[in-house]
């Protein structure tokens, strides 16, 4: 299968701080990778640099077949990457339906799919989006990706702070979009016992440097790398 996006040799940051150093990898159309690392280390930077949201000076970032390295966020989102930040942000002044067709762009994720998958947006759709609890702004967030009808979907932290029953529903859909395998998915978490089974492949991050890329399989099988980067004791690998 033909590589969808391909990272040569970045560095990047924010102002005249670097964060990210040679970071190179790539992710074939509708494959999945988990982002894994302490906090701290450059996951989100990583994230915020393939949607052009950091100052990169070094490095080639290649997209679909089209070099995207000084492609500025909005193009980017055109060209097929949507994006669900740790901070969500979701327009608190628009209602929950204004919100996912605010930014949306022709294809098979329409109003009626999004509600489908997520019933409690279509019971709040006219709410307001500061009128909507964590886990249902979450789901506002990766609706309105969605919305998009991206080729690659960035998820930072999706189950960051939420509560544990609805942590578990995002998760089954997230493994859904995942399995379907059509669109690639990049996602980031700390917890790797909770992303490696849905996800294909796995980058582990440390100080702003890809430490080990590896099958998701292997990881799972091999505790003392999740013990020597992620600090994830050998019980708690054996969970995934």
């Amino acid at each position: 299968m033909a590589d969808l996006l391909q990272a040569q040799g970045l560095w990047a940051g924010y102002g005249s701080a670097t964060v990210l150093e040679d970071i190179s990898f790539q992710l074939a159309e509708g494959a999945s990778l988990a982002l894994l690392g302490r906090n701290g280390m450059g996951k989100t930077t990583l994230l915020a640099t393939l949607m052009g949201a950091t100052r990169q000076t070094r490095g080639s970032l290649r997209f679909d077949g089209r070099d995207i390295t000084g492609l500025p966020s909005h193009l980017r989102a055109r060209a097929g990457l949507g994006w669900v930040p740790q901070e969500r942000d979701i327009f608190a002044s628009l209602t929950v339906e204004e919100n996912l067709t605010v930014v949306s762009r022709p294809g098979e994720w329409n109003l009626a799919r999004i509600y489908d998958m997520f019933p409690r947006l279509r019971e709040r759709r006219a709410n307001m989006g500061n009128q909507l609890s964590g886990g249902e702004q979450q789901m506002l967030a990766i609706g309105r990706a969605l919305m998009l009808n991206p080729k690659l979907l960035l998820l930072d932290e999706p189950l960051e702070g939420l509560a544990p029953l609805i942590a578990h529903e995002l998760l089954g859909i997230i493994a859904g979009l995942a399995r379907e395998g059509r669109m690639a998915v990049i996602l980031v978490e700390q917890h790797a016992h909770q992303i490696l089974p849905i996800a294909q492949n796995a980058i582990i991050v440390e100080r702003g440097r890809i430490v080990h890329q590896a099958a998701s399989e292997e990881l799972m099988q091999r505790p003392e790398l999740l013990e020597r980067w992620l600090g994830v004791s050998e019980t708690e690998a054996e969970r995934t």
